[in-house]
């Protein structure tokens, strides 16, 4: 991976490789213009991550209140293990908070051990289970509070460096 890696907001123009990479990372991939809806939102912040100017993940967070979703997060099966992910994250964590969110939630798969090892590494933890979530198995449903505080932010500066 290029180290020159950037991140910037998801514009429609960049639907069709998310696409690409959604159909490589999940059994129920999105449609293209379920992407288009969502980035439309105006509670939702979505994220690519380009790497010499092709799409090697994306994210997207909805804001609710004090509260926001980590909607999605995939990283293209090239890219996976070299940090693309928690870049993703890092920057999803600084749109909610500067959206006014102290806490964060997100629904995972409970066998995807490297999403469950990622959200672990940024304070999530889990919280319940919702039974059927995906049409193969459950979901893991996942809590980072109080990512306002000095201590998460503590948390977060060490991913971020770790990340660079």
């Amino acid at each position: 991976m290029d180290r020159l890696m950037t991140i910037r907001s998801l514009s429609e123009g960049d639907l069709d490789s998310v696409v690409e990479v959604e159909s490589a990372s999940f059994v129920e991939p999105w449609s293209r213009s379920l992407f288009a809806e969502e980035i439309a939102q105006p509670t939702r912040r979505y994220l690519v991550a380009l790497d010499g100017g092709a799409v090697c993940g994306y994210g997207g967070v909805m804001l609710v209140g004090e509260d926001a979703h980590v909607v999605t997060l995939a990283v293209a099966p090239d890219y996976r293990e070299q940090g693309v992910a928690s870049r993703l994250l890092v920057k999803l964590v600084d749109l909610a908070r500067a959206g006014g969110a102290k806490h964060l939630t997100l629904e995972v798969r409970e066998s995807n051990q490297a999403a469950l090892e990622l959200y672990r590494k940024f304070g999530f933890e889990p919280a319940g289970r919702r039974r059927g979530y995906y049409k193969t198995e459950d979901a893991v449903v996942m809590w980072a509070v109080d990512i306002d505080s000095v201590d998460y932010q503590g948390t977060l500066a060490s991913i971020r460096k770790e990340a660079s």
